[in-house]
């Protein structure tokens, strides 16, 4: 543990947040846990959420003392006004906006809003999430900029500092399957394939190398070819 403060992260039981989440309880004092229900396609990811902080606690004991309470937000509202293919069964394709219609607008700046606004009543002042700009279908919501502004405008708005942390902000998906072993070794690498969920489809049907997904939308991409370089590298 390096750090003192108390840390709430945006833990959708996805790869990339499952790490997110080892990164924090390797870090910080005391971790929370937030996610989103927002008629997510993918709804999947919200049943392995629980199954995911469960192995967590028992196969790394330390982290698990860390572990603290997980909120779930009902968010139903995002999905009703999204036009999205990861609100309805749709056809994942690029729009003419050139970003992929898988872009919920406003979503990471929701998300962050409400977490920030439970950080503060549990007396938490970092929150950690998985936003890249990196490996990532170049949603707006998840630049660097955008999110250093969020933390200035969450902080002003609350008047208490507010930090937010993106570990895997300039890291590829290689990277983040070589972040994950340096963490915890093959128990975590093994916790991440078998346990997460990332595939926009929901498929859990398939187990893959790299975990279980339809193979062939572009989560599943990311995080094949990630695991595919990782391993040869």
């Amino acid at each position: 543990m390096k750090d003192e403060r108390r840390a709430l992260v945006l833990f959708s039981g996805g790869q990339d947040s499952t790490v997110c989440l080892a990164w924090a309880l390797n870090r910080f004092r005391q971790v929370e846990t937030i996610g989103f229900d927002y008629g997510q396609r993918h709804e999947v990811e919200l049943e392995c959420r629980q199954k995911v902080r469960e192995e967590l606690r028992t196969q790394f004991p330390k982290w698990g003392k860390r572990l603290g309470d997980d909120h779930l937000l009902d968010l139903a509202l995002l999905g009703q006004i999204s036009d999205t293919a990861l609100t309805q069964q749709r056809e994942i394709e690029m729009t003419e906006s050139g970003l992929p219609n898988t872009f919920v607008p406003g979503r990471n700046l929701l998300f962050l809003t409400f977490a920030a606004t439970v950080a503060y009543r549990r007396g938490l002042n970092v929150l950690v999430g998985g936003m890249c700009e990196t490996d990532f279908s170049g949603y707006p919501d998840c630049r660097d900029n955008t999110l250093k502004a969020l933390q200035v405008a969450l902080s002003l708005g609350l008047d208490a500092p507010m930090t937010i942390e993106t570990p895997l902000m300039w890291y590829d998906k290689a990277q983040t399957w070589a972040l994950t072993e340096r963490l915890g070794g093959e128990a975590l690498i093994d916790l991440v394939a078998e346990h997460t969920h990332t595939c926009y489809v929901g498929d859990r049907s398939r187990r893959h190398e790299w975990g279980y997904g339809c193979g062939l939308c572009p989560a599943c991409d990311l995080r094949r070819a990630g695991y595919n370089a990782w391993m040869h590298a």
